[in-house]
């Protein structure tokens, strides 16, 4: 592997059909160890350029990464968001379920790891291939339901998710969210589905119109965070989605004891949290290891698969 801060070949922009025919833009980090890839599963409403410098560090660590823009955010943006039919299941069941067969099939890694900040780790479990992923990292992947937040957050979500949403989605056929938080705008469906999912206790858990018995089958062992100054992602509500994953080990985390003034919901990934980073990718390499060595090895190693 490559010691941190040698130098590494340039990103590479890729197109990634999903099985709908939907193109979705894509950047390959080359490694030189073409044979462990990280895919990294972006949060709602967050382009695939916000985590160019944790793909950055995986690939000078020696691996490959993986970023992509669900449809309808950054390059994966039609011209209008107006009109264009898009729901949040799209993202977990066509894009998520698309870049896992790419990998697979182009670069056909021995190694396949995920790292999935908020929505990028909550649906992990609802993709029909999740048997190809090794082992997972999922950064503040939270219920989003309005009472499960911290702080004051309980009551602006629920204004958000029960009248924001609706009312901007009827108004202009998308929801402009970049004119109230930090993200870019959402396709209708996006925002409708994301709103519907928060008003309900149980999150996505409670709609039973997705696959939610593919959560009983995944396997994997997971890493999930969650961060100690961050509202959205408090540690009862990381704890409300992660009771759908088996095979869980948890970590609450301080800002303070990794040298940072503050972290939130987005920290993690910014420049500054390199010790997190550091952390994530040693316990992705042990977790692969230790499932191997005890003979917990993923399904796509016992059946053949790519």
């Amino acid at each position: 592997m490559n010691p941190i801060g040698n130098a590494v070949r340039p990103p590479e922009r890729r197109s990634v059909r999903a099985a709908d025919g939907y193109e979705l833009a894509a950047t390959l980090y080359p490694g030189g160890d073409a044979e462990t890839v990280v895919l990294i599963n972006s949060a709602t409403a967050v382009p695939r350029r916000f985590y160019r410098r944790f793909a950055n560090y995986v690939q000078k660590h020696g691996w490959q990464a993986v970023t992509y823009d669900y449809r309808g955010i950054g390059e994966s943006r039609p011209a209008s968001l107006r009109g264009f039919g898009a729901t949040m299941r799209d993202w977990a069941l066509l894009d998520m379920t698309a870049m896992v067969d790419w990998i697979s099939g182009n670069i056909a890694p021995s190694r396949l790891f995920v790292v999935g900040h908020s929505f990028g780790g909550q649906t992990l479990g609802l993709l029909e291939n999740a048997h190809r992923i090794d082992a997972a990292v999922g950064v503040s992947a939270q219920s989003g339901h309005w009472a499960v937040q911290g702080g004051s957050e309980p009551f602006r979500v629920r204004v958000i998710v029960t009248v924001l949403i609706p009312l901007l989605a009827r108004t202009f056929g998308y929801v402009p969210w970049s004119l109230f938080a930090r993200g870019e705008d959402l396709p209708k469906g996006v925002a409708l589905e994301w709103a519907r999912w928060c008003r309900n206790p149980g999150y996505l858990l409670d709609d039973d119109t997705l696959p939610l018995e593919r959560y009983k089958s995944f396997a994997a062992p997971m890493l999930s965070y969650s961060v100690d100054d961050d509202e959205w992602g408090t540690a009862r509500a990381v704890d409300e989605m992660m009771r759908a994953y088996r095979n869980v080990t948890r970590r609450h985390i301080r800002p303070a004891d990794y040298g940072l003034l503050r972290l939130q919901h987005m920290g993690f990934f910014r420049e500054g949290a390199e010790a997190l980073w550091h952390e994530v990718v040693a316990w992705l390499n042990d977790a692969a290891s230790n499932s191997a060595s005890t003979g917990e090895a993923l399904v796509t190693q016992a059946t053949g698969d790519a």
